[in-house]
């Protein structure tokens, strides 16, 4: 779906910038001998090529989609292109991920400072609740780990769920996570049909399959979230179109579970009055709203107030790492961090995207509701570094863009991005 408006040096030039970004992020540091808390600026990550058999298959999986996606996405029936796009992505994400064997997919749920270590102690999830606050703090006697502790108790439940089922290597944490994660496009490609067309929604699917969030996807709890609060929207979405209750509360449980995933996620509230705005309907907002209440209602009945413990959360933040990354680098590596994740491709797309968004295309009409979020996000303080998992559920919105583009664009484009997480992947060893 290219719109006509399209000018190569607009994207050239475009892209050119996001790449000068990323150059100064890793560059400045260096230059002024400054120490901004991470090993691999501006990705919490270390410099580690590594290059084995393992990965030829990702290699020729990349290939192979980048040739035979965009025409599967044309030419297949509308469920076959859904049940394709959730395949494709899970194989793609795990070709990514297996280019070190089962490391890639264990190697994070492994770490102490993450959910998984915690989960496994929890007892009564009546007193976790009770207790939760409590334990945030980093002086407190038998504190929540890193991302225990800047988390609300929903991420951490989620997990004690996967412990109580007994699923408890970390392997087998990450294949369930990587499993969650991929649907989220199938989610993103509904809303995209319901709010637009579904031409629209076919042409975004290769971009979503071959994002470099691939690298990030499935192998932390944040492509988790990303996938609940996919479908938060999208059932908003139907409520909003075809004026329907039950996905309208289905809508508010899932939105409303996602602010008790992350703090952060409070500002999908941007992206819900985006999909609300497009539909030109706010018949579904009291009954979203209730059902949200109804997940605030269970959580402070069992004893955890969101309210009480965002201050709490926020000193924890500021007596660790946090006060030593300076916002004045922050502010703007943050988006040469989240680069990595978008790809050069979605940078040239932005001109192109702009006057969509005035033509009313419902692309880019999401995806800048979603850049939107992530300037709120970045100007906020509370992401500083560690967003190429962090923004997540709101990069997603934003990753189909290139399908503005000129079709004769697409082919290299869409390898760019194949080889973006191929080397993210290979180059450097991630925290996630």
């Amino acid at each position: 779906m290219p719109t006509t408006l399209t000018r190569p040096r607009a994207a050239a030039v475009s892209a050119a910038a996001g790449l000068l970004l990323v150059a100064a992020s890793m560059i400045v540091p260096l230059w002024l001998d400054d120490d901004v808390r991470v090993h691999f600026p501006p990705l919490h990550a270390d410099w580690d090529p590594r290059f084995g058999l393992l990965t030829l298959p990702a290699i020729a999986i990349g290939l192979l989609l980048v040739a035979v996606l965009p025409r599967i996405a044309r030419a297949l029936p509308w469920r076959a292109v859904l049940a394709t796009a959730f395949a494709t992505t899970w194989v793609w994400i795990v070709a990514v991920a297996m280019t070190e064997g089962t490391e890639g997919l264990a190697r994070t749920f492994e770490r102490r400072q993450e959910y998984v270590y915690d989960a496994q102690s929890v007892g009564s999830i009546h007193t976790m609740l009770q207790t939760f606050i409590d334990r945030i703090p980093m002086d407190a006697p038998d504190n929540w780990y890193v991302h225990v502790a800047g988390h609300p108790p929903g991420a951490l439940l989620y997990f004690v769920g996967i412990d109580r089922l007994g699923i408890t290597d970390p392997f087998w944490i990450g294949l369930v996570c990587v499993t969650i994660a991929s649907t989220a496009i199938v989610a993103v490609m509904i809303t995209l049909r319901t709010l637009g067309s579904e031409a629209l929604a076919r042409s975004a699917m290769p971009w979503i399959v071959l994002a470099p969030t691939a690298v990030w996807m499935g192998v932390n709890g944040d492509a988790v979230f990303t996938a609940v609060a996919a479908w938060g929207l999208a059932l908003l979405a139907v409520a909003a179109k075809h004026r329907r209750v039950l996905p309208a509360v289905g809508a508010g449980l899932l939105l409303g579970y996602c602010v008790y995933l992350s703090y952060g996620l409070t500002l999908l509230g941007v992206l819900a009055l985006a999909v609300l705005l497009i539909a030109r309907s706010w018949r579904p907002l009291p009954w979203a709203v209730g059902g949200a209440l109804v997940v605030a209602a269970a959580f402070t009945l069992g004893g955890f107030a969101w309210w009480e413990a965002y201050p709490v959360l926020r000193e924890r933040y500021y007596d660790g790492i946090a006060s030593e990354r300076a916002f004045s680098y922050w502010v703007w590596a943050n988006i040469a961090a989240w680069t990595f994740t978008a790809g050069l491709a979605v940078w040239a797309a932005f001109p192109t995207a702009v006057r969509a968004v005035r033509e009313r295309n419902v692309l880019a009409q999401l995806a800048a509701a979603a850049v939107l979020t992530i300037v709120i996000a970045d100007l906020s303080g509370m992401s500083k570094a560690e967003v190429e998992r962090i923004w997540l559920p709101f990069t997603i919105w934003i990753v189909a863009l290139p399908s503005l583009l000129p079709e004769r664009w697409h082919r290299p484009l869409l390898l760019s991005q194949v080889v973006l997480a191929l080397l993210a992947q290979q180059l450097i060893l991630t925290r996630w």
